[in-house]
């Protein structure tokens, strides 16, 4: 369910700016520099997401572990939020830099339409 969530989402962000860019060709406008940073700022969240949650699933269960256990060692979380964090990366990695290039190439391949 999530990740349909977020392919049709990355769906969504793209054919806005195939409409942008592709079909309209439109000028530089306000209109068009916010619709740019609205689109960078989803596409860093949706990138950001899968680690961000993985940490913060891993910090809440280490954190019950140590209210249940009553040790209270800061520096305990930080091995497992490590491998979380790598394990994260090697599953979803690919699919962030693939995003995240995508994103650059339309932002980039934009740029003379919205140059004139």
């Amino acid at each position: 369910m999530v990740g349909s969530y977020c392919l049709d989402r990355w769906y969504k962000v793209f054919t806005n700016w195939y409409r942008l860019v592709v079909v309209e060709e439109r000028k530089m406008t306000p209109e068009s520099v916010m619709t740019l940073g609205r689109d960078a700022m989803e596409i860093t969240l949706l990138v950001a997401a899968p680690i961000l949650l993985v940490v913060l699933a891993i910090g809440l269960i280490v954190s019950i572990f140590q209210a249940a256990t009553q040790i209270n060692e800061a520096t305990l979380s930080f091995i497992p939020k490590l491998v979380g964090v790598f394990a994260v990366l090697m599953f979803a990695g690919q699919w962030m830099l693939t995003t995240m290039v995508d994103y650059m190439h339309l932002v980039f391949t934009s740029i003379p339409s919205m140059a004139n």
